[in-house]
């Protein structure tokens, strides 16, 4: 029975881990996803927005396909993997699209143990993974070990049979978080990076140019890339950043100087002297004279 949690006047229905599909009722499941292949409850709308309650790793063998999760759009490639985590939101494009292996695994099926040393609630980690050739490589032969021993229902007692999951799990697992955690460290590196020009970029050009796209540009950045960069390292927006520098020019020149606002203005980017006082105003609530004369 799927529940249905009410957010912003809408409900989004939460399904539960699947267990009627998994082997011998065990809180997994993996093997290929596609049209025609049982991988999911048949009542979840897998294109409309809704949560699961158990994790899910999709490691794609073709692409791209775009997914949405928690409002977020991400496009996988073949040799990519998304890991989708209890309670969020998300949808699929269309589930034909869909080619390769996925995993589920029911909350409360590997010990307390095994979920902090595979950070399995990390939610501030990446869902897209991108790994590299020996990477990609050792997680298939480790999905593909796991999914041997999930299938092979004949040779061990139940008992035995989910424990053996259990250590295939973790192993598999294992090598996901650390590829998930050098994957978000990585991205840090690269948003201090990308920020790091952008702000010597903008020190140096903050009198003529106001205009985000710009920069971006100028840097070969998209306006996205520059605004997450931006965000991580200030808590604001490009066009925040910007306006910001601009203000505190104005502000030292306007102290420290005689020179008319007219020409204040000009000297941070504003010809027009009225849109420059229209634009001190609205940054500070003074006009630029009453800044002057308080000071």
């Amino acid at each position: 029975m799927a529940d249905t949690r009410v957010q912003g006047g809408q409900a989004i229905r939460t399904f539960p881990f699947p267990v009627d599909l998994s082997v011998l009722g065990v809180g997994m499941q993996v093997g290929p996803m596609g049209a025609g292949r049982t991988w999911h409850a048949a009542d979840a709308p897998l294109e409309r927005v809704h949560r699961i309650d158990f994790h899910v790793v999709m490691l794609f063998d073709e692409g791209p396909v775009r997914h949405m999760i928690d409002f977020a759009e991400y496009e996988a490639q073949a040799g990519d993997l998304l890991w989708i985590r209890p309670g969020q939101v998300h949808r699929f494009s269309g589930t034909g699209d869909y080619r390769g292996t996925v995993l589920t695994m029911q909350p409360g099926f590997l010990p307390r143990a095994t979920v902090e040393a595979t950070g399995l609630y990390r939610y501030d980690l990446p869902p897209l993974l991108h790994p590299d050739d020996a990477q990609l490589t050792a997680l298939r032969s480790s999905l593909a070990q796991l999914r041997r021993e999930y299938e092979d229902t004949t040779t061990l007692p139940l008992s035995l049979h989910t424990s053996v999951l259990r250590h295939s799990l973790t192993a598999f697992l294992l090598r996901l978080a650390h590829l998930a955690a050098s994957s978000a460290e990585a991205a840090r590196r690269q948003a201090d990076t990308t920020f790091t020009l952008f702000r010597d970029a903008v020190e140096r050009g903050f009198a003529t140019n106001h205009s985000v796209s710009a920069y971006a540009d100028q840097l070969g950045y998209s306006r996205r890339t520059l605004v997450r960069a931006v965000r991580a390292a200030t808590g604001e927006t490009p066009k925040g950043y910007i306006d910001k520098r601009v203000i505190l020019e104005a502000k030292r020149l306007l102290a420290h100087t005689e020179m008319p606002i007219g020409r204040v203005g000009a000297a941070v980017g504003f010809p027009d002297a009225a849109n420059f006082s229209k634009f001190f105003h609205q940054h500070t609530e003074m006009t630029p004279a009453a800044f002057r004369a308080e000071l």
